[in-house]
């Protein structure tokens, strides 16, 4: 209780100094993750179809997806608790989400011209720990820019950003096809001309929104006192462990119990980012071979599926405004969870490629809480000088549950989910079920 005193009692300090902004100007500052996030989207609907393109086995695919759990897990906390200690003349985070996007175009500019499996591998190793430099900083700025009455706004606002850009990940090939280019065309190493265009595109999208976000909506100003204790705070490493330390032993309940909600959730969304191309190549055509052309236009699918649900979660995202400062982000949440959940479990009895999109309604709702509601709960329950090693820390909880899905999938695939990519949608879809039940536990603040 006197944790919980002190707590509130510095937020109510730092939102007194805090202007509010307008709806306008929260979105323009949410710009940059316009960027980060078509470099997410690129991943999700074209890695495992490159990875197959450059020989990779069905079984295999979660081991070459490592990259993403096993970064997050070093790289996120450690820069959260960097940027908390940061004094500089653009201001705490800003440094760390303009390098990030930087990496991250250079990255993605080189992804789809990967002459060999593990080059491509590597490539999104350091893509996925560009994206985590750009992405903590990113979102504890948020939380010091706003004042706690605005949490819900700001970040709700992130998962509108990240519907439209992913949307647009998704459907960029789609659209390439439909103005001309060719679906089958591919490069000397098999990936099609469609992707490497793709991803050029997102190399631009990511440096230039998170730059515009930068210049402007700069930092609030430190005041002396806060410049001073981050000074005299010791700067080694050892120093920054012993903080990451300090936070995980001073965790709020809240974060602890939503720590629980997230090892369900992330599981259920890193199985179908890996196996909805395969699930769908199974269901519409009966293959999962690369080599059949069938494959190639069962990615196309998927990734017009993909830019429905995220266009489904953007516009969620604004209509849950509202509904989540009346009734509060937790059970938003859950009820989205639960129709995510639905529409997984439906996904592989739908035969009809237009009944596809029936489903995707689900998923899309619960995308776009997913991307908001937890963190607006979070926001409020974290003292505002550790918001960046809290942030950082609490992305450890989307790393964990997608390196546990990594390592438990390959050993089910083939007897407990029979070697049936459609198994594994099931499977993401019970696991949403899961989430939605423990989200109606935490205790929000």
């Amino acid at each position: 209780m006197a944790q919980e005193t002190v707590t509130g009692a510095r937020t109510a300090i730092q939102a007194a100094r805090k202007p509010r902004l307008t709806f306008w100007q929260i979105l323009n500052m949410n710009v940059g993750f316009f960027g980060i996030q078509f470099s997410f989207g690129l991943q999700q609907s074209n890695m495992s179809p490159i990875y197959k393109y450059l020989g990779a086995h069905d079984a295999s695919l979660p081991y070459l997806w490592l990259a993403g759990p096993i970064t997050g897990l070093i790289v996120q906390p450690l820069i959260g608790a960097l940027s908390d200690r940061t004094v500089t003349r653009l201001g705490r985070r800003t440094p760390y989400f303009l390098i990030g996007a930087l990496i991250c175009s250079v990255c993605l500019f080189a992804m789809p011209l990967s002459p060999a499996l593990w080059i491509a591998a590597s490539l999104l190793w350091i893509l996925d720990a560009a994206n985590n430099i750009t992405m903590e900083p990113y979102r504890a700025f948020v939380g010091d820019r706003l004042d706690a009455s605005q949490h819900t706004v700001g970040y709700l606002a992130q998962s509108a950003f990240t519907g439209l850009s992913q949307t647009l990940a998704y459907l960029t090939p789609s659209i390439l096809v439909g103005l001309g280019m060719q679906a089958g065309a591919v490069n000397r190493h098999g990936i099609p001309d469609v992707v490497l265009i793709a991803f050029i595109i997102g190399a631009v999208c990511s440096i230039t929104s998170v730059a515009w976000s930068a210049w402007t909506t700069p930092e609030l100003p430190l005041s002396d006192q806060e410049k001073a204790r981050i000074r005299h705070a010791p700067r080694n490493l050892g120093a920054t462990l012993g903080e990451i330390a300090d936070a995980i032993r001073d965790m709020p309940a809240t974060m602890r119990q939503l720590a629980v909600m997230m090892l369900f959730q992330w599981y259920a969304m890193f199985c179908y980012w890996e196996y909805i191309t395969l699930s769908i190549a199974r269901t519409l055509f009966r293959t999962t071979d690369s080599a059949n052309p069938a494959f190639a236009q069962s990615a196309l699918i998927s990734g017009q599926m993909g830019g429905f649900y995220n266009f489904v979660a953007m516009l969620a995202a604004f209509g849950m405004m509202p509904l989540a400062r009346r009734l509060g982000a937790k059970p938003i949440h859950a009820v989205c969870l639960l129709c995510g959940g639905a529409g997984m479990l439906l996904l592989p009895g739908m035969h009809a490629r237009a009944m596809l999109l029936v489903p995707m309604l689900g998923v899309g709702l619960a995308w776009a809480s997913m991307m908001g509601n937890p963190y607006a709960i979070l926001a409020s329950s974290i003292p505002p000088e550790r918001a960046g090693v809290y942030m950082g820390l609490f992305n450890v909880f989307i790393v964990l549950p997608m390196l546990l899905q990594i390592l438990t999938v390959p050993l089910m695939y083939a007897h407990v989910l029979a070697g049936n990519p459609e198994n594994v949608i099931r499977l993401a879809g019970a696991m949403l079920l899961a989430a939605a039940a423990l989200t109606l536990r935490v205790k929000s603040p």
